[in-house]
């Protein structure tokens, strides 16, 4: 217990911490200025829109998703370093999430790519020490997501990519996304998935079930997509982090695993899913102490990062707690989900 006790006040009472000495939250949420105007200006020809005058919030629109109205602190950067200091987290990696960009056609998706990533570029310049982005795509067109990555990977701030779990009608074992794996590969930025739409959404509407089962059974379903279609066999340098704990995959690895030895389906298999735990890694999202714990045993301390899912409220107000709570692992390996293996990852220089 003493060493939670060290530990704990080691990442909180940092008030001016860095990235080599702070917290790495690598599941910060970010939604700049830019791509709001942009979604506000432009949104009504692509069914979306953004309202950033409602006095609870901004709220955004795109297709049938409507995002609550969110919190000022989402977008303005000096109020999230604010929080981050108060709370003990040296580095956020900014991430943009629903609805992305995928709702848009090529040329205005591209347009909010770039507004977006170029806005973490700015958010790393302001903060050098403190943020650094991972860059948002148009995945739903392969061509001009590539053409964004090779603009954008050059950036000293952008550390990684998102996707979303599946992108339009197409899963992530899709062959029309292997130039951007390839390109993944060689600019060494690992890949960072977080779930947009849903299975059977209409199913799971009543009491927040597309959020609370649909977003950890996406991220199951990438997951075995990317076992399944032989995208880690052909992308073996390829790092992927799955959202929220792996959702439902590290809980049902054991029947995946099963039926990839019984299923004709799954013949052409040679290697299985439990083969294949320690090639995704994983943020600590779990809202249960003892499923964070069977995470890490399952897959090991090396494979899981700090993650708060800033600022919904689904996610964690005091994230580091979450992590020196656990009183079964070793100090180093404490040090390690805290900001260590995102710094190896993110290959964040000391």
């Amino acid at each position: 217990m003493a060493c939670c006790v060290s530990m704990h006040m080691f990442f909180v009472e940092k008030k001016n911490m860095t990235n080599s000495d702070g917290a790495i939250d690598i599941h910060a949420h970010f939604y700049p200025e830019s791509y709001l105007r942009l979604l506000e200006k432009h949104g009504a020809a692509h069914s979306a829109g953004c309202d950033m005058s409602n006095p609870e919030g901004v709220i955004i629109k795109a297709g049938p998703q409507l995002i609550p109205p969110l919190e000022w602190r989402f977008v303005d950067l000096d109020l999230r370093v604010e929080e981050m200091n108060d709370i003990g987290v040296g580095v956020h990696a900014l991430s943009l999430t629903i609805p992305m960009v995928g709702f848009a056609d090529g040329t205005f998706a591209l347009q909010l790519s770039e507004a977006y990533n170029d806005a973490c570029v700015d958010a790393h310049e302001k903060y050098p020490d403190r943020l650094v982005g991972f860059a948002t795509l148009p995945w739903h067109e392969p061509a001009l997501a590539c053409q964004e990555l090779d603009r954008i990977a050059k950036f000293k701030g952008i550390k990684g990519v998102y996707s979303a779990t599946r992108v339009g009608e197409r899963d992530l074992d899709h062959e029309a996304f292997f130039p951007i794996y390839e390109r993944l590969e060689d600019y060494e930025l690992p890949l960072f998935l977080h779930p947009v739409q849903v299975v059977d959404p209409e199913r799971l509407a009543p009491y927040y079930l597309k959020n609370l089962l649909g977003n950890p059974f996406e991220s199951a379903i990438a997951a075995a997509s990317f076992i399944f279609g032989g995208v880690l066999d052909r992308f073996k340098k390829l790092n992927i982090c799955l959202p929220h704990a792996g959702g439902a995959f590290p809980y049902l690895v054991g029947r995946l695993d099963h039926g990839s030895r019984v299923r004709p389906e799954l013949a052409h298999r040679d290697q299985h899913p439990f083969d294949y735990l320690r090639r995704f890694h994983y943020d600590t999202i779990t809202h249960s102490k003892e499923a964070l714990a069977y995470l890490i045993r399952i897959v090991g301390a090396d494979r899981v990062m700090l993650g708060s899912d800033y600022c919904f409220d689904m996610g964690y107000e005091h994230p580091v707690e979450i992590v020196t709570a656990q009183t079964e692992l070793e100090e180093k390996e404490k040090i390690n989900i805290l900001g260590g293996n995102a710094r190896s990852l993110l290959n964040l220089s000391d």
